[in-house]
C-alpha cells in the first residue's frame, strides 16, 4: 500500500484516538515536548466517567493541562489516575497531594520500562517526509523503544502520533515509518518554550566552583536550572568542549559559535552534539532543525554507562537537594514527598566513575532559609526516612556549594563528613561536627 494512502486510513480525531482507550489500559505518554497536546489529554480525560483503572504515565510536563488539576482529577479516581515517572513545576502540585502513584525511572532504562507497560503510547512527531518517515522531533528518549520493544513484547496495543507541523526535525536515529503507528491525529500546536533561569549571586559562586573542574577538551553533560546556567554562562574561555548529554545544553548555538563546543575531541560522533531530547526558546529550536551537527538518540543510548565511560574526560554536572555525611547524593524528593525524579543523573555519575579523568559534580545550595529566618543545611548527617538516593556513595565525587569544593571519592566516611562539612553553611557546621562526632566516632 502507498503510504499516504495508509498514512490517510490511520488519522482520526483527537476524539477518535480517544475513542480507543480502554478499561485497565496503561497510557504511557512521550517525555517533555514530545508529549501530546493538552487537547489530547482532555480528549482522554472527558471520557473519565465512562472509564476504569486507565492510568497515564508521562515524565518531565511542560504543557499546563487538566491532568495535573488535582480538585479535577481527585473526581477521576479510579477511573482514569495520573502516574508520572518525573515531576516539574506543572505537575508538582498533583504529584506533592500523593494522589497519584509514582514509577520510578532512570533514564537509560525509560524504554525498556515503558514497553513493558505500555498497552497505549502517545507521543508527538512532524509530519511525514516524502519517503513515509516521521521525525520524532525534539523527544526521542523513551519513545522509540516503547513502541518497537512494547511490539516485541506482544505488551503494546495502540502507537498515537499526534502529528503537528511546527514540530523541528532534528537529525541522528530519531525517525520511524508510519507503518510503526496505529493512529495519526493533526493537531497543529506551538511548540512550549521552555525559558531560561537568571543565576543570583549563590548560582554564580557554585558555578565558580564547578568551572574549576572542568578543562578545555572535555566532553560534559549537564542539567537545566539557575546553577547549571551560571556554569554556561563562565565557559567564556573555554574551547573544544564535547557533549554527550540527555538534554542539549543552554546555550548551545552561542557555545558553538564561540568555538567553546567544537566535539573535536570525542572518541565518537565527532562534531556532532548528541543528546536524547532538548527544551529551550525558539532561537534553540531554529538551531537544532535541520542541523547536521545535532543529533538525537535513545536515552538507552546516550546514557548508558558503559558508552558514556568510553569517554574519557567525561564531566557530568547536575544538581541535588541533599548530600549525607556517608555521600549518598538524593536529588528527587525528601522523605515520601516526590519532586522531581532521578533522570540521567545516575546513568552520568556511574559513567564518569569509570571514564578515564571523568568527574561526577553534584551541585547544591548549603542550605535553604526558612520563613522564620532560619537554616535547614542540605549537607545532612542522614537523609530523612524514605528519602529516595538517587546516586549511591561509592559513585559520589566532587560536591560543589557557594562554600566550596569536597572531593570525597577516596576518602573514609569520616573524612567525608569532615570534608563535607567544610562546604556547609558557616551557621550550621557545628551542629554537624557534633553530629560526625556523635554518628561516626566511637562515644566516650
Amino acid at each position: 500500500m502507498d503510504w499516504k494512502e495508509e498514512y490517510k486510513r490511520k488519522s482520526t480525531s483527537l476524539a477518535g484516538a480517544a475513542a480507543q482507550i480502554r478499561d485497565n489500559d496503561f497510557v504511557g505518554i512521550g517525555l517533555a515536548v514530545g508529549s501530546c497536546s493538552p487537547a489530547m489529554f482532555d480528549a482522554i480525560l472527558d471520557r473519565g466517567k465512562e472509564l476504569r483503572g486507565v492510568r497515564i504515565c508521562d515524565s518531565v510536563a511542560v504543557r499546563p493541562s487538566r491532568l495535573y488539576d488535582l480538585e479535577f482529577m481527585k473526581g477521576l479516581d479510579g477511573h482514569i489516575n495520573f502516574d508520572p515517572s518525573f515531576g516539574t513545576g506543572a505537575s508538582r502540585k498533583i504529584i506533592e497531594s500523593r494522589l497519584p502513584d509514582y514509577l520510578p525511572l532512570m533514564s537509560s532504562e525509560g524504554g525498556d520500562k515503558y514497553a513493558k507497560r505500555s498497552d497505549v503510547f502517545i507521543c508527538m512527531t512532524a509530519p511525514p517526509n516524502a519517503q513515509g518517515f516521521i521525525n520524532l522531533g525534539l523527544t526521542n528518549f523513551y519513545t522509540m523503544e516503547a513502541i518497537r520493544k512494547g511490539r516485541e513484547e506482544g505488551k503494546l496495543r495502540l502507537a498515537i502520533a499526534e502529528v503537528n507541523d511546527q514540530m523541528p526535525t532534528i537529525y541522528g536515529d530519531n525517525w520511524m515509518h508510519i507503518s510503526e503507528f496505529d493512529v495519526f491525529v493533526e493537531n497543529s500546536t506551538p511548540i512550549p518554550k521552555v525559558g531560561r533561569a537568571t543565576p543570583g549571586e549563590r548560582e554564580k559562586k557554585i558555578g565558580e566552583y564547578a568551572l574549576e573542574l572542568l578543562k578545555n577538551g572535555d566532553t560534559i553533560q549537564m542539567g537545566i536550572g539557575a546553577i547549571p546556567e551560571a556554569v554556561v554562562a563562565g565557559l567564556e574561555g573555554k574551547h573544544d568542549l564535547g557533549v554527550l548529554t540527555e538534554m542539549f545544553p543552554i546555550g548551545l548555538p552561542q557555545l558553538v559559535e564561540k568555538g567553546i563546543v567544537t566535539n573535536a575531541k570525542k572518541p565518537f560522533h565527532k562534531g556532532v552534539t548528541v543528546a536524547t531530547f532538548c527544551m529551550g526558546d525558539q532561537s534553540m529550536y531554529d538551531y537544532v532543525h535541520e542541523n547536521p551537527v545535532c543529533a538525537f538518540y535513545p536515552s538507552s543510548y546516550t546514557n548508558n554507562p558503559a558508552f558514556i565511560a568510553q569517554h574519557p574526560n567525561m564531566v557530568a554536572m547536575n544538581m541535588a537537594m541533599m548530600v549525607d555525611m556517608s555521600g549518598q547524593i538524593a536529588s528527587e524528593g525528601i522523605g515520601h514527598r516526590m519532586v522531581s525524579g532521578v533522570g540521567g543523573q545516575l546513568d552520568f555519575m556511574i559513567g564518569t566513575f569509570y571514564s578515564k579523568g571523568g568527574r561526577g559534580i553534584t551541585m547544591l545550595y548549603a542550605a535553604r532559609k526558612l520563613k522564620d529566618g532560619s537554616f535547614v543545611s542540605a549537607i545532612v548527617p542522614e537523609l530523612p526516612l524514605g528519602t529516595p538516593v538517587s546516586v549511591p556513595r561509592f559513585y559520589a565525587q566532587y560536591v560543589v556549594t557557594e562554600y566550596g569544593i569536597a572531593d570525597i571519592r577516596y576518602k573514609t566516611r569520616r573524612e567525608r563528613g569532615l570534608a563535607l562539612i567544610e562546604i556547609a553553611h558557616p551557621d550550621l557546621r557545628g551542629e554537624l561536627r557534633n553530629s560526625l562526632k556523635k554518628n561516626f566516632y566511637m562515644s566516650k
